[in-house]
């Protein structure tokens, strides 16, 4: 069998896995990899609320402020904001941490990225996407559906 062969069953498999998972687990993922991209394409512009410019405005309120609420404090658990370890405000942690990614190369920013994008929708899926199903359901949902649709 060859490597590609084996890959293409691997994806098959969580593709079925992700087309059985719940409405609300999909959409939480959906918000994992769309709060990513909006931080990855984020132009920073000193009139714009970084944190409204990188969540998704189709979202129900209620997951937006509690990603408000959460996402500087991952920026900080993944030592994205370490740099700026005085900030206090929301806004201000999240810059700093777009800014870090920025100056990361290749492979390392696109660890963090995906990283980034599990936590979110564990964070979206109120507790109910575990790691390791985030890991492969949320690299199959970027390359499969997301990516596909763009």
């Amino acid at each position: 069998m060859s490597l590609q062969s084996f890959l293409s069953k691997i994806w098959n498999q969580i593709k079925a896995l992700f087309d059985g998972i719940p409405a609300e687990l999909k959409t939480a993922i959906h918000i994992g990899v769309e709060v990513t991209e909006g931080i990855k394409t984020f132009v920073d512009s000193p009139a714009a609320d970084i944190l409204t410019a990188i969540i998704p405005g189709d979202i129900d309120d209620e997951v937006k402020n509690w990603l408000r609420a959460k996402l500087p404090a991952i920026l900080t658990e993944l030592k994205l904001a370490d740099s700026c370890g005085q900030l206090t405000d929301p806004s201000e942690i999240t810059k700093c941490a777009v800014q870090v990614l920025q100056g990361l190369d290749g492979d390392v920013k696109s660890a963090f990225l995906h990283n980034l994008s599990i936590l979110v929708a564990q964070v979206a899926a109120d507790g109910k996407l575990t790691w390791s199903d985030g890991v492969y359901i949320l690299q199959w949902y970027y390359e499969h559906e997301f990516k596909a649709a763009a």
